[in-house]
Parts: structure tokens; C-alpha cells; sequence
């Protein structure tokens, strides 16, 4: 791949020529060079600079997006025909939901490294929406997401169901009750996943099913955020099993059913919808586990 490029997205995402010289092994001037080869090649001003920071134009968000869409095609391409001569390695870019990413995915990656050590996972954690579109963008070569997703460009195939429960303190009066009427749970404080996640989707048709809409909302961008709120005693949650395991062990939360819960829901893998796979994909999609909980 074009070295200009790579030193771009370097400075890109360290947002600075020093910090970036010392990652590629280089001097600043030797960074400014490419930097300035790359704008006269584009025609265009690609980075506004300060003593401090570099921000991109928008001829610089451009080259940018098009820059990591290349180097992602091209580590792809790499991988591809060294599988063919050797056993599966080099790196494999993982984008995971967050309950998966964060409570299940560790697990599935430890066996990765005892099983395939010349493989080298990076892993990215997003929300379900974000995730399908760095697939599709070809910033990451596979992703594990929450819930219902279809889309022509992208595989995605389920592999495991996950179940989620309404979850509140160990402390709450409702503790131990195992199951609560849904007009109660109407009027609790709900802390929720932002739009776009697979969790808020599930207790979103939740709602729907039991026919209320929450009395008052709370919105989080992580299930840990949201799992020291409720513990804390802020308000209840719908959550998987696999997220709170620790906690209900331990006592300071609780799982409770209502009717309609708990909501089932599928993990599903997603690749773009084309037949080249890297080995290293193959054997990460072997090893995803078939039963959640």
C-alpha cells in the first residue's frame, strides 16, 4: 500500500507529526514530506495544522475514509494469499457489540490465541449500527452484533440466542420476587442503551409487546455504565444474562421476569457478502460458541 497513505492515517488518528514519527520510526521532517507529497498528488490542502493538533478539511475526511477503506482491502488481500501457503495468522480485525464484546468476546479470544498464536486479533467495541457499518466499509473484516440486522451487501449468520431479564439492585424491593406485573415496571426509571444498539432494540420491542412506554428514561452508551447505575439504585434495565452473571452471583443484582420477558434475542456474525474469507476468519467463526449463558 502507498506509504503517503499510511503516514496519513497515522497522523490521522494520533492527531499529531510527533507522536506519529516515533510510531513509524521516523523523523518529523520525513513525516511532513509525505504529508505535503500526498496534497500535491490529491490537488487539495488535507490537514489544517497547529503547534498543537492537526485537524482534517474536508478533502483531507475524504482521503481519510477512502485511505483505511484501502489499507483494510489491502491487510485483507495480504492475508488472503499468505493463508494459501501457510496456517492461519497475521491480523484479523474483530468489531463486537458490547454485551458480546464485553462480557463473552475475551473468552472467545483466548481460545483464539491458545489455538491459532500467529493469528492477531484487534478488536474494536461499538453498538450494533456502528459495527455493520465498519464491516461494510471494509474497516473491519467480521463482526459479532446483537439482534435482528439484514442487509444485501453483508452475511449475517446467527450463531447463539441470547436471553435478557429486567435487572435491578440486589437492594430493590423487588429483589427475590423472581416476577413483577408489567404495570409496575411501567413505572420504574428505565436506564437504557442509546438508539442503535441490539440491547436498546430488545427493550424497545419489550415495550411494545407489554403495550407501555416507560414513565422516565435514562440513557447510557455502555452496559457497564448502565450496570453500576442500577446497582447503585438509579432505576431498572433489561440486559442479557451473560452481562450480569457476576453481579447476580455476588448479590448486588437481581434478574426478574415479567410477562413477555425474557426476551430472546440471536448474536449473529458479519462478513461482507463476498467469497473470500482469511483463514483467520474461519477459524475465529469455528470457534464462536453455538450456546450463550
Amino acid at each position: 500500500m502507498d506509504q503517503a497513505l499510511l503516514v496519513f492515517i497515522t497522523v490521522v488518528e494520533r492527531g499529531n507529526f510527533t507522536r506519529s514519527a516515533e510510531e513509524l520510526h521516523m523523523t518529523q521532517p520525513a513525516v511532513s514530506q509525505y504529508i505535503q507529497s500526498l496534497e500535491r498528488a490529491m490537488g487539495a490542502r488535507l490537514l489544517d495544522r497547529t503547534n498543537k493538533y492537526v485537524k482534517l478539511t474536508r478533502a483531507g475526511q475524504i482521503v481519510y475514509e477512502h485511505a483505511v477503506q484501502m489499507k483494510g482491502l489491502y491487510l485483507k488481500m495480504h492475508n488472503l494469499v499468505d493463508d494459501l501457503l501457510h496456517n492461519a495468522g497475521g491480523e484479523l480485525t474483530i468489531g463486537a457489540s458490547y454485551t458480546y464484546g464485553e462480557y463473552i468476546l475475551p473468552h472467545v479470544i483466548a481460545r483464539l490465541r491458545t489455538a491459532y498464536p500467529l493469528v492477531k486479533p484487534r478488536i474494536t467495541i461499538g453498538n450494533t449500527r456502528d459495527i455493520a457499518d465498519a464491516v461494510l466499509h471494509s474497516h473491519l473484516e467480521i463482526g459479532v452484533v446483537e439482534g435482528e440486522l439484514q442487509h444485501e451487501k453483508l452475511i449475517v449468520e446467527p450463531f447463539a440466542e441470547d436471553s435478557m431479564y429486567i435487572i435491578v439492585s440486589g437492594s430493590h424491593n423487588w429483589a427475590g420476587q423472581g416476577v413483577i406485573p408489567a404495570e409496575e415496571a411501567a413505572k420504574e426509571m428505565w436506564i437504557l442503551r442509546e438508539l442503535g444498539s441490539g440491547t436498546r432494540a430488545a427493550a424497545d420491542k419489550l415495550f411494545a409487546r407489554l403495550g407501555f412506554t416507560p414513565k422516565e428514561t435514562m440513557e447510557f452508551g455502555s452496559t457497564q455504565i448502565i450496570k453500576e447505575s442500577v446497582e447503585a439504585g438509579l432505576g431498572i434495565t433489561l440486559l442479557s444474562s451473560s452481562a450480569v452473571r457476576k453481579e447476580v452471583s455476588l448479590g448486588t443484582l437481581a434478574m426478574l421476569q415479567i410477562p413477555g420477558a425474557p426476551v430472546s434475542r440471536k448474536f449473529s456474525w458479519i462478513m461482507q457478502n463476498t467469497e473470500f474469507r482469511t483463514r483467520a476468519a474461519e477459524v475465529f467463526i469455528e470457534l464462536l460458541e453455538p450456546d450463550i449463558g
